[in-house]
């Protein structure tokens, strides 16, 4: 059986992304209110096929590939959606010498 991280990870196939980080952060939200039992998930996409996209863009993109999984399987998600450039300027330099 997969988890609900490894079905995010293979549907974001789709998109080609260069980078898929997925965190369940299901154990710090069990048992509040509106809770139905789906997974809750913080996830990072790194993908060329956002250029040019606006965020609500990008977020569709990706809800469009898991929105199936809405409200029972995954309860909640948690997006941040960037383009490889967007992503490299993230990275810390590596410090002068």
């Amino acid at each position: 059986m997969n988890t609900l991280e490894q079905v995010f990870v293979a549907r974001m196939d789709a998109l080609a992304p260069q980078t898929v980080v997925v965190r369940d952060d299901s154990a710090r939200h069990a048992g509040h209110a509106g809770s139905n039992g789906g997974g809750h998930l913080s996830a990072t996409v790194v993908a060329r096929s956002f250029q040019g996209k606006s965020t609500v863009q990008r977020h569709r993109a990706v809800y469009a590939l898991v929105g199936d999984l809405m409200p029972h399987t995954l309860h909640a998600l948690a997006l941040t959606t960037k383009t490889p450039e967007e992503a490299a300027l993230d990275r810390p330099l590596a410090a002068a010498r």
